[in-house]
């Protein structure tokens, strides 16, 4: 008896991997170069994150009523302000938390998957702490070099800043404990992959630069140096997201650069008290407007 010759089945076209991907054991380990996580729900959750910068001003809506009773207060008035300035600034604080947790809601499908293993919260062989660190104290003096040449002229972010001491701690505060976290995570962690699976790494890089440095132009406006320095931040970070593979080299470079503006907000006081003994006064406001954070 003959046995049937075998039937060559059609191959089938390979089809765009989905994750988590099954293997026998179970779920796949999460992979940050193929998050679990569409192009589609990276745009909504970054469009969410800038919707939610609405938020303080909604604090501050109480406030406006009681206070100037139907009168339009014009920009300049609003931030003269403190107590307007005060709610604003304090507004942040539960804009970055709501989105953390919407990030956590996207990165892990609702604590499914691992968000240290999807966002690559681990250092990469080759480039550690200190290569971060470095990193990070090079781009704070080349950002400090081209606010001395192209000038410091005064911007909404400065203005804020000198407003009151309250809400210069509470910026500086935020800088460190909350923004690095909140737009690492957005940006590098959740908007850059999705992006490079769908256009490629180089045009990705472009666009989470750009999109990382767009919004924050307002702030900084017209200050060509404090711009032009946002943009070397936003480049060079993506960049090492892109070279390693990793966000937490992206995170520790953010939260160092941060911190040592925060160091300068903090203690600016008291160095103007020290020189103002007798020595020729710095302008500390080429170093405050260097400020960077998310809203």
């Amino acid at each position: 008896m003959s046995t049937p010759p075998e039937t060559a089945l059609p191959e089938q076209p390979p089809s765009r991997q989905t994750y988590p991907a099954q293997t026998a054991e179970g779920p796949a380990a999460p992979d940050p170069e193929n998050p679990p996580w569409s192009l589609l729900q990276a745009l909504l959750t970054w469009g969410g994150s800038v919707v939610l910068l609405l938020l303080p001003q909604l604090f501050a809506i109480p406030y406006l009523i009681s206070h100037y009773r139907g009168m339009r207060p014009t920009p300049e008035v609003l931030l003269a302000d403190k107590t307007f300035i005060l709610i604003i600034v304090s507004g942040i604080l539960p804009v970055h938390i709501i989105t953390l947790i919407l990030a956590w809601a996207v990165v892990t499908r609702f604590g499914r998957v691992s968000a240290k293993k999807a966002l690559g919260w681990n250092w990469p062989a080759g480039f550690g702490l200190w290569s971060s660190v470095g990193v990070a104290l090079l781009l704070f003096v080349l950002a400090w070099l081209i606010a001395l040449t192209l000038g410091n002229r005064e911007t909404e972010l400065e203005r804020i800043l000198q407003s009151s001491r309250a809400a210069a701690l509470i910026i500086a505060f935020i800088a460190t404990a909350t923004a690095p976290l909140v737009e690492e995570t957005i940006y590098r962690g959740i908007l850059y992959p999705a992006l490079k699976r769908a256009i490629g790494s180089g045009f990705a890089v472009f666009v989470v630069a750009l999109m990382f440095a767009g919004p924050h132009i307002p702030q900084y406006w017209p200050n060509a140096g404090a711009i032009l320095s946002i943009a070397l931040l936003s480049v060079v970070l993506t960049v090492v997201r892109a070279r390693t593979g990793r966000l937490l080299p992206c995170f520790v470079i953010h939260l160092v650069f941060n911190g040592v503006q925060s160091l300068i907000i903090i203690s600016e006081p008291y160095l103007r008290a020290y020189i103002e003994r007798g020595r020729p006064q710095p302008n500390t406001g080429t170093l405050i407007h260097l400020l960077h954070f998310l809203g």
